[in-house]
């Protein structure tokens, strides 16, 4: 009667276990280069065309996003005289739920959230609150 205990709390533990690390991964934030083949879904509305990225009390700068329609990916030209490191922005990705700038090596910059149509709410990997709009 032991072992039959032993053999059903084994199973039953392993499950609840499983389910407590699927929601810890979905909670945690875009961290490292994206895994090679990677497939994003589409951003809530199209990125393509010229956004403007500014810090509080800190300087601002033009960014053209470039973006099929309807794409989950795209490049991104800084034009100078971005806060922080942006100015190094080379990718962006829109991955579980939230816009993903990247540098040129594929690190994550900052990763922002749709606040409005026409504006991203976001902070930098440095803790920067930084806004993202047309």
């Amino acid at each position: 009667m032991q072992s039959l205990r032993f053999c059903i709390a084994i199973p039953g533990a392993l499950a609840l276990t499983t389910l407590l690390l699927a929601g810890c991964a979905s909670e945690q934030a875009v961290t490292g280069s994206p895994a090679a083949g990677t497939r994003y879904g589409p951003p809530p509305e199209p990125m393509g065309g010229r956004w403007q990225l500014a810090a509080p009390g800190s300087s601002q700068c033009s960014m053209n996003f470039g973006a099929a329609p309807d794409a989950g990916e795209g490049t991104i030209a800084p034009e100078g005289g971005c806060p922080g490191n942006f100015y190094t922005s080379r990718k962006w990705t829109f991955e579980q739920g939230a816009l993903v700038i990247r540098d040129h090596n594929g690190q994550p910059l900052g990763q922002f959230a749709l606040a409005a149509p026409g504006r991203f709410d976001g902070k930098a990997t440095n803790g920067q609150q930084v806004t993202l709009t047309r």
